[in-house]
């Protein structure tokens, strides 16, 4: 990787994803790409930006060949919930989105990163210690589009020498930006809740279990995995990546260790709550750790600790520069 383009730059792991590489690639190497959000701060002033709508393949490609791009993280996509509710939407940008961003790395010798989800899965799918090569059959929108990326991806890569690789990301947790519309939301927004408000009300059910990784275990995927020499990979798209496996109830006692009086509620939301009991409550990443090294950092007891203590400072500034604190 020398010239990278990262699609959904300002989404929650495009914004800590391009950080990463910047650091490690040098910012002019690293050409952030977004389309409704604005880049903050930090992203505009530490490397090139733009503003990039992948369904427009015409614009995709002049980007490309515009930057010298030589390796595509394609993140842009609509997440589970909002798919649900806009179908035919999450089709369009999830699907002829990753066409495009296909079609231009044949056309221009790229290597891409997509990643998959545990939504890949559905209710057919073993839910403990969920086999790399299994059952998928998902029932949503969303799981629809990852499994069709992972076969688009495996397709290109078979077809036309296209370097795709990607994994399955379980539901991440990041304190730097807010989530997108993901069934797994509630890990993240329980923190903003814990440390304004003292109590949070879950739409997910208390003993409801799911695959959850820490945004910095995400990112070394991510860029691990596109390291790695393409020799070691008998998989290419789609592995399973997991660090850890928690309910609503697991994270809420956690985060009570660190503020007792913090409390929780439940009020179920159904669709979101259909959409996980279709999830795996835990994925065999075996195939990942063998085949590239794949190893996590964050355990839910560090995760919270950590995720406290950015949050907790990230408040005190937005305060102090009077700002709202979200």
């Amino acid at each position: 990787m020398q010239r990278i383009l990262i699609t959904g730059a300002t989404g929650q792991i495009g914004s800590e994803l391009t950080l990463a590489l910047r650091k490690k690639y040098g910012g002019e190497n690293v050409i952030a790409a977004g389309h409704t959000h604005q880049p903050d701060r930090e992203l505009s002033e530490s490397g090139p930006c733009c503003t990039l709508d992948v369904r427009d393949i015409t614009a995709l490609q002049s980007t490309v060949a515009e930057y010298r791009i030589d390796t595509i993280f394609h993140l842009a996509s609509l997440l589970s919930a909002v798919a649900e509710a806009k179908p035919q939407l999450a089709w369009d940008i999830n699907i002829n989105g990753l066409i495009n961003v296909l079609e231009t790395a044949r056309i221009h010798h790229c290597a891409v990163f997509f990643p998959s989800s545990i939504g890949a899965f559905g209710p057919l799918t073993p839910a403990e210690n969920t086999p790399q090569d299994t059952i998928q059959h998902p029932t949503t929108m969303y799981g629809i589009t990852k499994v069709s990326g992972e076969l688009l991806c495996d397709y290109y890569q078979h077809r036309f020498g296209v370097d795709t690789r990607g994994v399955r990301f379980p539901g991440l947790i990041s304190w730097k930006t807010l989530p997108g519309g993901g069934t797994t939301d509630y890990a993240v927004h329980i923190f903003h809740a814990a440390l304004k408000d003292g109590r949070y009300d879950c739409f997910l059910k208390p003993d409801t279990r799911l695959d959850m990784m820490y945004m910095p275990d995400a990112v070394k995927a991510a860029i691990e995995l596109m390291e790695t020499d393409s020799k070691q990979l008998i998989h290419r798209n789609g592995f399973n990546v997991t660090a850890m496996s928690f309910a609503p109830r697991d994270i809420a006692a956690e985060i009570k260790k660190h503020i007792p009086g913090f409390a929780i509620s439940y009020t179920i939301d159904p669709v979101r709550q259909a959409i996980a009991e279709s999830w795996p409550r835990h994925m065999d990443d075996s195939a990942a750790r063998n085949e590239w090294g794949w190893k996590l950092e964050y355990d839910l007891p560090a995760m919270v600790k950590d995720m406290l203590e950015k949050l907790s400072n990230k408040f005190k500034i937005a305060k102090a520069n009077g700002a709202e604190k979200n």
